[in-house]
């Protein structure tokens, strides 16, 4: 499928970092009229939701955030703002932890947990029966969907019609350790600020789930993972987790047309998984990757002008939704 816009990264925003970090710091999301709702869990647990309307028999459109991200993440409203000018609803899944108020399971959330996209999947198909539903995901969640998609393979619901993963860590132990090195490392200690202030709440309220000389030690987000997320969730140290949960092993079952959309000079993911990632989506008629060399992670600004950026990766990720839905 060809674009009606050709993505140019702006000349503006020089190098990978700041590429990723412009839209954070510097944009204005637009202002839609989105709903609250919490969702109980099968397990007692609960989710939030934020949600746009739109009437019976529009498509609608699921979206799954970041690492640490939520509805206050500025691509957020972006892709729901594409979303309700084609006339969909769309629905974003806050993960356990993510939200206004911290989830009371003994766990969390991570990259390979995919019982709460399933969940909520079935929930929008209840709701709405024979709507089309599309999916979409952002680094983190852009690995759930993918992963979710290859535990499915064929048996995915009819409802689901394709899928979206933007700047996705295919390969969870190669992004861990790139992301330990030169400049990336301001990212590595901005999410683990965030998620050991999270596990120090989780073990206030369950003293026994993890270790919190282990915890207090965590310098990195393998230590993290090794410490705190391997054990909540049931992995036998980090590196199973990562093995288990990298999305690159579930490609070559996907079974839903999705495109694959990131960038070479990803901050986040060492330049060589993509190309194994070619490799696979070569082998597999339902994946279509796209990689530009320059838009750094979730980046994607283009514009010629610094006072009217496009958001490339919103509008593309919609364009192609849109685009399954007329085939």
């Amino acid at each position: 499928m060809t674009s009606s816009h050709t993505y140019s990264p702006a000349w503006w925003i020089p190098g990978p970092h700041l590429k990723t970090l412009w839209g954070r710091f510097f944009r204005s999301p637009p202002r839609l009229p989105l709903r609250v709702e919490r969702w109980v869990t099968p397990d007692d647990d609960f989710v939030d939701v934020h949600r746009l309307a739109a009437p019976p028999g529009s498509p609608q459109l699921l979206l799954l955030h970041g690492l640490e991200g939520s509805e206050r993440s500025h691509y957020v409203a972006g892709v729901f703002d594409e979303a309700r000018r084609r006339g969909w609803a769309a629905t974003l899944l806050v993960f356990r932890s993510c939200g206004a108020q911290m989830n009371q399971a003994r766990r969390l959330y991570h990259s390979g947990e995919t019982q709460d996209l399933a969940f909520a999947v079935q929930r929008l198909i209840a709701e709405r029966p024979g709507d089309p539903l599309l999916l979409a995901g952002v680094s983190l969640g852009g690995n759930v969907l993918l992963k979710w998609l290859g535990e499915m393979g064929a048996q995915a619901p009819p409802e689901v019609v394709a899928a979206v993963a933007v700047s996705v860590p295919f390969d969870l132990a190669r992004g861990s350790r790139h992301i330990n090195r030169g400049f990336s490392r301001v990212y590595e200690r901005h999410f683990l600020r965030s998620l050991r202030r999270k596990a120090h709440a989780k073990l206030a309220a369950y003293p026994d789930l993890v270790s919190g000389a282990r915890l207090r030690a965590a310098r990195t987000m393998w230590d993290f993972d090794d410490a705190v997320t391997s054990v909540v969730h049931g992995f036998a140290d980090a590196a199973d987790y990562y093995e288990r949960s990298s999305s690159i092993r579930w490609l070559p079952a996907v079974r839903r047309p999705t495109l694959l959309l990131s960038a070479v000079d990803d901050p986040f993911l060492p330049p060589e998984v993509l190309d194994e990632v070619r490799e696979l989506a070569a082998r597999n008629p339902s994946l279509q990757p796209e990689f530009v060399q320059h838009g750094g992670h979730v980046g994607f600004v283009s514009g010629r002008v610094p006072w009217r950026p496009f958001w490339y990766a919103e509008w593309r990720l919609v364009e192609f939704l849109a685009g399954q839905l007329d085939g």
